[in-house]
This record gives structure tokens, sequence and C-alpha cells, in this order.
């Protein structure tokens, strides 16, 4: 690969406190975070794109083609022990976080797989770090931080318990998204409706907050 390299995160531990996760550090080199960030996307707007609808640089799409490689997916599947043979997978791109950001959830049922990757250059807020969650209901118990910095990379295993949020933040979050989804029609379909629901959620809360 000429973007990632992906010997630190391969070399990491599969944790299992408490569901499976794994966090990587110095997955790009700092040229190579300057050069993607120079390239990255000009979003403005705090949601998450498909790659299809935006403009980048060269170093930005050769990112999207490692991650959409075969290689790819065999160190995934290597690092988790699964069969992603048949899944859908599904890349998307996010510069700016909000205040309803962060919440703490699972994930939908209907993912198996994600892969979060950051960009920044730097982080100095207390909020906006990705926290590896031991109750559904309480965001200072963690087992893992993760700080939004260029090079880090997690990747964890979907569950009925994979609980995972952030403390409020507000501002530019570089991030890049890779889910493994199961390929199915009634579960596209309800991804889909819960997406509508959250982003319904997140208009009526602005809107709430404006009056």
């Amino acid at each position: 690969m000429v973007i990632l390299d992906l010997t630190n995160f391969e070399n990491a531990p599969l944790e299992h406190d408490p569901f499976d996760f794994v966090i990587a550090q110095g997955v790009m080199t700092p040229d190579t975070i300057e050069a993607l960030n120079r390239d990255y996307p000009d979003i403005d707007r705090p949601a998450n794109y498909n790659p299809d609808d935006l403009d980048f640089g060269p170093s930005f799409q050769l990112l999207l083609d490692e991650l959409n490689s075969a290689e790819f997916n065999s160190i995934i599947e290597s690092k988790f022990g699964v069969d992603l043979e048949g899944t859908e997978k599904t890349i998307t791109v996010r510069k700016y976080s909000e205040t309803s950001d962060g919440n703490i959830h699972t994930d939908h049922w209907s993912k198996i797989i994600t892969v979060l990757i950051y960009f920044n250059h730097e982080w100095t807020q207390d909020g906006g770090k990705l926290r590896f969650l031991r109750s559904k209901d309480n965001i200072e118990s963690y087992a893992a931080e993760i700080t939004p910095v260029g090079g880090n990379m997690l990747a964890f295993r979907r569950s009925k318990i994979s609980f995972h949020g952030y403390k409020r933040f507000q501002g530019e979050r570089r991030m890049v998204q890779v889910n493994w989804v199961k390929s199915s029609r009634f579960a596209w379909y309800a991804q889909q409706l819960a997406r509508f629901g959250t982003h319904t959620g997140k208009r009526l809360l602005r809107m709430a907050q404006g009056s």
C-alpha cells in the first residue's frame, strides 16, 4: 500500500474488553497526512458523505483505492477472524462534528465491522475523542479512548454491547469510515430508515436550540 502502512494495526492486539476492538497509531506518515489534508474533500457541513458525491485530490483517491482493495479486506478479516465474503462495503467521509454528534450507540445491527481513520493535524480539545464504553449510559465508563489525530485508526466488531461515543465537540474532526454491512435488501432498508430517524432527530434538536 502507498498511503496506508498497516503494520502497526496488524501487530496491535485484538482487545475483547468490553467488546472486540483494535486501536493503532502511525498508519500514515506525517508527509502522507499532509498530502491527504491538502487533497481532502471540500466539505462545508456536518454530515457523512459518499465519496462519489465529493471532489478531492489524487492522494485521497489513492486512499480510497486502498480501502476498497482486497488486501485491506484480508487484513481486517485476519484480525477479527471473520469472513467478509458477500458483504457490502460502504465508505463515508466527514469533516465537521456538531454538538448533536457523539451520542452513545452500538451502530446499526446490519453492520459487521467498522473502521475509522483520522486526519486532524492536532487535537487539544477534551471533547471529540471516541471512547469504547462499558456502559450504555455513562460516557466516563470507558475501556479505551482514541484521539482523532492523523494516523490513528481503529476497528471494532459491532455487537449488542459495542457501545461507543464521545463528549460534545463542534468543529473540524476529519475522518473516513469504512463499514462491512450484511448483504440483504431488508438490512439495507432498515439502515436507511435508521439514518432517516437520526437525521430527523438532529434537525429537530437544532430547531429547538435555535428557538
